[in-house]
């Protein structure tokens, strides 16, 4: 009889939580993923342009062409292989590195995921997809040396943050699907510890990260690359462009975080940076959407991205499949 009650509470609970997450306010899943497509979006005209080219010719709003001479909207690699780990996962129920890397995959040989057509990815990250193709094992794909640190994984990883139970060692092994090398996996950690602090507790930016390192501190603090992230850990941060190394990503990603006060300015001041524009964009999108809200992203960026009804409503089965898990 008590355990058919206990049986009843939960379910009666997941039911409620649902209903709280898709007719409340609280969508969490589409707050980051939106944030992170939309940053992303921003990025895309003006990536590799200098810090003092936009700062003499600075984004304030959506723009179509430019580098990649596509359309105003376009997203690129970040949300394509955000969404693909996000299908796999909803498709599999389960984190599958196998089923994700097939998704990656099919993101460079058929454009899925893709508004138009590829016209980006990372060297560390189309290597690690042709070792998939060629046969080698998940767990032996992934760039393992120093210079396997760009951030290619950590823009993907948000998605991590909405399971409930995620553990380190899940993010590090989906990190290590394309980044193996350990400052890519403490920094993807360091990310979701972050966005997993957003989600559940209504703090400062500013707390959030430190809290955040805290237990990153105390989690590897044997390791010996935990020095690499001591301007992070210490939050003295650095920044002049929006560089592509992992650890410079994210530090100017908390930068534009801590140095602004709502989407609209935090996203603009990772585009501004400068070079890897999209990207320090995109992540930093998908925490500023986390902690700011869906309503404070411009209506009409969102919009302005074709395919967004697509990126919604795999939000929303994102959504659905972790109340489940």
């Amino acid at each position: 009889m008590i355990d058919i009650t206990l049986k009843y509470l939960k379910k009666l609970d997941k039911e409620m939580n649902y209903i709280k997450l898709f007719y409340g306010d609280k969508m969490k899943v589409r707050d980051g993923i939106v944030g992170l497509t939309v940053g992303d979006a921003l990025g895309v005209p003006v990536e590799f342009r200098s810090g003092k080219y936009l700062l003499e010719n600075p984004v304030t709003g959506m723009m179509g062409h430019g580098t990649y001479d596509m359309p105003r909207g376009t997203w690129s690699d970040d949300t394509s292989l955000t969404l693909a780990t996000m299908q796999s996962i909803v498709n599999k129920k389960a984190i599958d590195l196998e089923d994700i890397m097939n998704e990656f995959s099919l993101y460079v040989s058929e454009s899925k995921y893709c508004q138009y057509e590829v016209f980006d990815y990372g060297h560390t990250t189309i290597q690690a997809i042709r070792k998939f193709d060629s046969g080698y094992p998940v767990s032996q794909c992934g760039g393992r040396g120093d210079r396997d640190n760009g951030n290619g994984s950590l823009m993907r990883i948000l998605p991590l943050a909405f399971i409930s139970g995620i553990t380190y060692e899940d993010i590090e092994n989906v990190s290590s699907l394309t980044h193996a090398h350990m400052k890519s996996r403490i920094a993807c950690v360091l990310y979701v510890e972050i966005a997993k602090s957003m989600l559940e507790k209504d703090l400062e930016i500013s707390e959030h990260i430190k809290n955040s390192c805290e237990k990153i501190k105390k989690h590897y603090e044997d390791s010996d690359y935990l020095m690499d992230f001591e301007s992070i850990l210490e939050m003295d941060f650095h920044v002049d462009e929006g560089r592509s190394y992992v650890i410079k990503t994210l530090e100017a990603v908390l930068y534009c975080l801590l140095e602004t006060g709502s989407y609209k300015e935090a996203v603009l001041k990772a585009v501004n940076l400068g070079r890897d524009t999209d990207t320090v964009a995109a992540i930093t999108g998908g925490l500023a959407g986390i902690y700011y809200g869906y309503d404070d992203i411009p209506a009409e960026w969102i919009k302005d991205i074709p395919q967004i009804d697509f990126v919604l409503d795999l939000c929303g089965d994102y959504e659905k499949l972790c109340l489940e898990m």
